[in-house]
């Protein structure tokens, strides 16, 4: 359940003043930064690798040329494709790297909006 917009927290990282919703995803993804990321990535308990800068990068891409957050599947479709394997492949290399899916700690991590809807992916 998306949790209310209107209830916001301001917090200091690497300098940078941010507003986070109540589930603590950014509410603005232009102020995403890297040290964000980290941050984020350590309160999800992430130890971030090569494996997944490549696919928050995939993700702030996609944002940056369409809009929106890409869809959980093109997240796996990106990973099959850099690993030479189907689908299928792809979303069980995405939850070893995000075991908690790609709402909860990808988007997160990445500096993405809350979803309005939950993915299953």
């Amino acid at each position: 359940m998306r949790t209310r917009p209107d209830k916001l927290t301001t917090q200091v990282i690497a300098g940078h003043s941010i507003l986070r919703d109540e589930a603590g995803y950014l509410v603005d993804p232009e102020m995403w930064t890297e040290d964000i990321a980290r941050q984020f990535a350590d309160e999800e308990g992430v130890a971030l690798n090569d494996e997944h800068w490549a696919v928050i990068r995939f993700m702030r891409d996609y944002l940056d040329e369409h809009g929106i957050a890409a869809d959980a599947r093109f997240a796996f479709r990106f990973l099959a494709s850099r690993h030479k394997t189907d689908v299928s492949g792809g979303r069980a290399r995405f939850f070893a790297l995000f075991p908690y899916g790609y709402v909860k700690q990808a988007c997160k991590i990445a500096g993405m909006r809350q979803p309005r809807a939950w993915s299953t992916g």
